[in-house]
């Protein structure tokens, strides 16, 4: 397994060395114009005293043989012009921290592209159930696509089907082992993947978190990205997420979700019980008059390290806003 923080250790020593033989040649330096300070003060207090002595004498010839020597002032150092670079440091610490970050970043992927391929071993072969469907979604004949429509299908309303939430569930459930799946983002500005268990609350208003039964990760205004756990948490994404991988272990309780294509690891909910069976949740949010229209895709799983895939092409229909939930 990859160690990043032997990687950070090293380049931490690194940095302290680095300074510190920086500092002793800065010491160095000092010392040295201190030296030259003081060998100057003493020449500068030599040439008062003389000319104090002279300036009490009333040998007159005396005087003038000695005025030329003593009215040419000792060789001094122009010591405005002399700077001890402190600065320096601070540049050796920038670069440093700079190669730190990029080293972290560097090892931080290996070590993610490593839990990816050791995660991809638990692909299932994830399709949607469109007994659970909200009306206003829809479904592609193979199960492997959803995107909102304009209109509310007239639809039964049994108690497996979201009434408001623009939300689908998978067909197949889990409550045991671990099982991993990828979808496809691309082109949307709003959505929510993640898992829930099978008591749901699926009518009405729902808040999505883990108190609730939802274990998700959602994209809102096409660049905020966010855990939806009891209080919301910010992710840092950089790059605009195209394939959302989610990776499940039941008993140890975990649910983590990976930037597919960028090799990142967005978020992980861990010390999660779970007791009822877990199904993947797929929601495109509404369409926001066709800007979001773009379809949710469960991918195929990638084994190759080049990892991805698009998972074929659905194109929904320009649409309109929808008018009702």
């Amino acid at each position: 397994m990859v160690r990043p923080f032997s990687c950070i250790e090293r380049i931490q020593a690194e940095l302290i060395d680095v300074i510190e033989e920086k500092q002793k040649t800065t010491d160095k330096q000092a010392e040295g114009f201190i030296k030259d300070l003081k060998n100057e003060i003493i020449q500068l207090e030599k040439r008062i005293s003389e000319l104090k002595q002279n300036s009490r004498s009333e040998d007159d010839l005396h005087l003038l043989q000695n005025f030329t020597s003593i009215n040419t002032p000792p060789p001094t150092k122009d010591w405005t012009m002399v700077n001890v670079h402190q600065s320096s440091h601070v540049d050796t610490v920038r670069t440093a921290v700079s190669q730190l970050e990029k080293t972290l970043s560097e090892e931080m992927e290996k070590l993610c592209d490593v839990d990816l391929r050791m995660i991809k071993r638990y692909a299932v072969n994830a399709t949607l159930d469109p007994d659970t469907a909200h009306p206003c979604l829809i479904l592609s004949d193979d199960g492997k696509q959803v995107y909102t429509g304009n209109i509310r299908k007239n639809l039964p309303d049994n108690k497996e089907r979201f009434s408001r939430c623009v939300c689908v569930l998978g067909k197949q459930g889990f409550s045991l082992g671990r099982f991993y799946y990828e979808v496809q983002v691309k082109r949307k500005t709003e959505w929510t993947l993640g898992v829930v268990r099978e008591s749901i609350n699926r009518k009405g208003s729902i808040t999505v978190n883990p108190k609730n039964g939802y274990w998700t990760i959602a994209l809102r205004n096409g660049n905020e990205y966010e855990a939806c756990a009891d209080l919301p948490v910010l992710l840092p994404v950089i790059e605009k997420v195209q394939t959302v991988g989610v990776f499940v272990d039941y008993e140890e309780g975990l649910v983590s979700f990976y930037d597919v294509e960028a090799r990142v690891h967005l978020y992980s909910f861990t010390g999660c019980s779970f007791t009822d069976k877990l199904y993947p949740l797929f929601s495109p949010c509404l369409n926001n008059g066709g800007r979001n229209s773009a379809p949710l895709i469960i991918s195929p799983v990638n084994m190759d390290a080049d990892l991805g895939g698009d998972g074929g092409n659905m194109s929904p229909p320009s649409s309109k806003r929808l008018t009702t939930i």
